[in-house]
């Protein structure tokens, strides 16, 4: 599979990214630059985590508008997949592929830590393969991740299946208690109604080598890869 890395001024996980595509999942990879405009044929484009535009206004809202931004979004609206991470989460509701937005955390302050979130459910390629009674730690690093949406559109999410992830503690109890940010419903990521659009706020390249003592982050990567290549292969037989 063919991934495409999008690198805006100030992004500072893609190359975590490439690396635990590459090295660890042993994927074809590119890096897209900002003001690209071919995404040279690639399977599916992650935005990585960082500061584009070193945040100004608000946490992707200058990125939006690079000029491969409006390619991106062409191919997702033909279905192709897209992984926005932390502030490629961000990048992707400030573009209109993704419902709600991401506020500033309740305490006002950055957070960097370890996390648990619990997949809501397994109707997604990122999420499909995870066993929704297992609590997956994974690091979160961010100053606007709290996630909101309006009580519709809330309503409309749960009934399309369209939230991935939620946070929790250790034990996978999904409670005010374990919600780093103060997002709305404990959410942690959310997918588009089609499916093929991802966002998430805690980073899983970030743990997926075996040298940094915790791999919960690969099993959201390979379900990804695993359920879009077996899509791509039934199309093409």
């Amino acid at each position: 599979m063919k991934f495409g890395v999008v690198v805006f001024p100030g992004s500072n996980c893609d190359h975590d990214t490439v690396y635990t595509l590459r090295e660890i999942l042993d994927q074809e990879v590119v890096e897209l630059w900002h003001k690209d405009t071919d995404l040279q044929d690639v399977d599916m484009i992650i935005l990585p985590g960082g500061f584009s535009y070193g945040d100004y206004l608000r946490s992707g809202a200058i990125a939006r508008y690079s000029p491969i931004m409006g390619k991106v979004i062409e191919f997702a609206e033909r279905g192709g997949y897209v992984l926005g991470i932390c502030n490629g989460f961000q990048i992707l509701c400030e573009a209109g592929l993704l419902p709600g937005a991401l506020l500033h955390n309740q305490n006002q302050k950055f957070i960097c830590k370890n996390i648990y979130i619990l997949p809501d459910n397994n109707e997604a390629p990122v999420n499909r393969l995870l066993d929704k009674e297992k609590p997956l730690k994974i690091p979160i690093a961010h100053g606007e991740g709290r996630y909101f949406a309006s009580p519709e559109t809330l309503s409309m999410m749960r009934q399309n299946n369209q939230i991935l992830f939620r946070y929790c503690n250790d034990s996978g109890e999904i409670s005010e208690q374990y919600n780093p940010n103060g997002s709305v419903e404990n959410i942690a990521g959310v997918c588009n109604e089609t499916k093929n659009v991802f966002g998430m706020m805690p980073h899983p390249e970030r743990a997926a080598d075996d040298e940094l003592g915790n791999t919960d982050g690969r099993l959201i990567l390979e379900s990804l890869i695993k359920i879009i290549l077996e899509k791509k292969i039934s199309y093409y037989n």
